[in-house]
């Protein structure tokens, strides 16, 4: 930053970070940021991800596990590797269901486990219990270094994770400089969690697939430190109203990710163009005032960078 860059920032009152202007993408008071499945496909590492989010003016992330762990050499792919990319995608007509590709998971809006190895799963494994924590802080670092914050851990457990290795996942997640967990996990999982969430004081946020209110329900009874990461998209495209839940469980919700998708388990797409109301849940985080951020979850085919640029002017816009 040169002298003249520097009078400029500190004139503007912004905060510094290491010499760098603080990414400010607050509106209105609604917190706008980025959950990192929006490089989904575009084979951006960790570098690259925080580049673009600075250039966009995105100032938040929900970070994916893969893109942390396969960023310190752990054997995992970035996400999207070896699927076709967004372009790629079969579109249904509303109110169908589009062509299945078996190769890929199940039903859209379902997260894909990918067919691992067991070799490789306990490489993995194994990689998780010795890396040294050292380098997940080191991760965190470099977003509050580029002036970002590193909101929440995207870490999935499922029914495979030994007891060390959820242990693991937990102190991973304080060492990135955050104390929640956002997890498209399997609801029979949480009970495990519980002893390590009340342990490292971590909350641990359900993201919704296909889960409802239900599932919401039972995952909250079990621990005070259970709360919602809803995607308001996903909840539209399985039947349910995300305006009504946001207004009464707000007290509950870690954070939201901000998808377009149609009714009827329908495909997802451009901001503005699917059934989510999307205007409608900003303008309400915005009049209620509501403490947890909105983050963009889209990957279309234009790239992270334009796509993301033109999501984020449609949050500033909704918001005036």
């Amino acid at each position: 930053m040169t002298r003249r860059d520097f009078v400029k920032v500190a004139g503007a009152g912004l905060p510094l970070v290491c010499g760098f202007a603080a990414v400010n993408s607050t509106f209105h008071g609604v917190r706008i940021g980025v959950q990192s499945a929006s490089f989904t496909f575009s084979g951006f590492n960790l570098d690259e991800i925080i580049k673009t989010m600075v250039e966009v003016g995105l100032a938040e992330t929900d970070v994916m596990s893969e893109h942390v762990e396969n960023y310190l050499g752990a054997p995992v792919p970035l996400p999207g590797t070896g699927r076709p990319g967004p372009w790629a995608r079969p579109r249904g007509a509303e109110g169908t269901k589009p062509p299945q590709r078996p190769a890929q998971g199940g039903p859209q809006g379902a997260p894909r486990i990918p067919r691992v190895d067991p070799a490789v799963r306990e490489a993995l494994r194994k990689w998780r219990l010795t890396v040294p924590l050292e380098e997940f802080q080191k991760v965190g670092k470099k977003f509050t270094d580029a002036g970002l914050k590193f909101f929440s851990y995207n870490l999935s457990f499922r029914e495979d994770f030994t007891d060390e290795e959820i242990d693991r996942g937990f102190q991973m997640t304080k060492a990135l400089g955050t104390d929640i967990i956002t997890a498209s996990s399997p609801v029979a999982v949480f009970p495990r969690l519980v002893p390590f969430a009340e342990k490292y004081g971590v909350r641990v946020a359900l993201h919704n697939h296909r889960e409802g209110p239900e599932d919401f329900s039972k995952v909250m009874e079990m621990s005070r430190n259970f709360w919602i990461n809803l995607d308001v998209g996903h909840f539209v495209a399985s039947g349910y109203d995300p305006i009504a839940y946001m207004k009464e469980h707000r007290d509950r919700i870690t954070n939201i990710h901000l998808k377009d998708r149609k009714k009827n388990n329908g495909p997802e797409m451009e901001f503005g163009q699917g059934d989510t109301p999307l205007k409608e849940i900003l303008q309400l985080m915005k009049k209620e005032k509501y403490p947890f951020p909105a983050h963009i979850e889209y990957v279309g085919p234009a790239g992270p960078r334009a796509e993301l640029a033109k999501c984020l002017e449609f949050c500033r816009k909704a918001l005036e």
